[in-house]
């Protein structure tokens, strides 16, 4: 599908359309509506935009020594925008069962036994999936800084923009793991789950940082 020069795939057109509908609705679930969904999805929409500024760039003789870059990149952002919006629905999912263990019964020994068993397998699951959401924001991170670099000057905001919005998905992420991993029995995996988010958020809020001010010295 084009328009004024823009390519989308109709998959994630239709995504980014409609889950932020179907989250915010007063019909769906309350637990599944901002609890897991909101950091994959502002990461989508932040590559998203970080395509656009690609997507503008092709096809401009200006930038035709760069273009093979630039078409390359966009097919790393459609994958990982796709990626993303897997996880969004992934994300939400793995709430569920955290969320059906925490209504256990825990009346009998044997009931607490098993609702701490239950729990401790909701919540590494309840890690893993923002834990991916980390991992792909960086690497869509490390991608959007090529489209600020070598973008068209008249729509690297936009990158700039991705950028913000990334960082914010990053750091979501990043809370949904802090929040389960206090809970954690397992104190060792506990910390190595908050080693890694930790790991990440140090380097790539900082790079976020740096082609959001990147983009602020060429546009002003």
């Amino acid at each position: 599908m084009c328009n004024g020069g823009i390519s989308w795939n109709i998959r994630q057109i239709h995504a980014l359309q409609i889950i932020p509908v179907k989250i915010l609705s007063p019909f769906y679930p309350a637990s599944l509506r901002f609890r897991e969904a909101e950091a994959a999805l502002a990461g989508a929409i932040g590559i998203a935009l970080g395509n656009m500024v690609g997507s503008l760039t092709v096809g401009k003789k200006t930038y035709a020594a760069v273009e093979e870059d630039i078409i390359q990149c966009k097919k790393k952002a459609d994958d990982i925008t796709a990626r993303l919006l897997d996880l969004v629905e992934k994300d939400a999912e793995a709430f569920e069962p955290l969320s059906a263990a925490y209504g256990m019964p825990k009346s009998t020994p044997e009931e607490i036994a098993k609702k701490a068993e239950v729990m401790e397998a909701a919540l590494v699951g309840a890690c893993e999936v923002p834990l991916g959401i980390m991992r792909t924001c960086a690497e869509a991170i490390d991608l959007i800084e090529t489209f600020a670099e070598k973008g068209s000057k008249i729509a690297i905001s936009d990158a700039g923009v991705g950028a913000t919005l990334l960082k914010s998905a990053l750091q979501g992420a990043s809370l949904n793991i802090y929040i389960n991993t206090k809970s954690m029995a397992d104190k060792e995996a506990a910390t190595s789950y908050n080693k890694e988010a930790d790991e990440l958020r140090e380097k790539y809020e900082q790079k976020a940082d740096e082609i959001f001010n990147l983009v602020c010295s060429n546009i002003r």
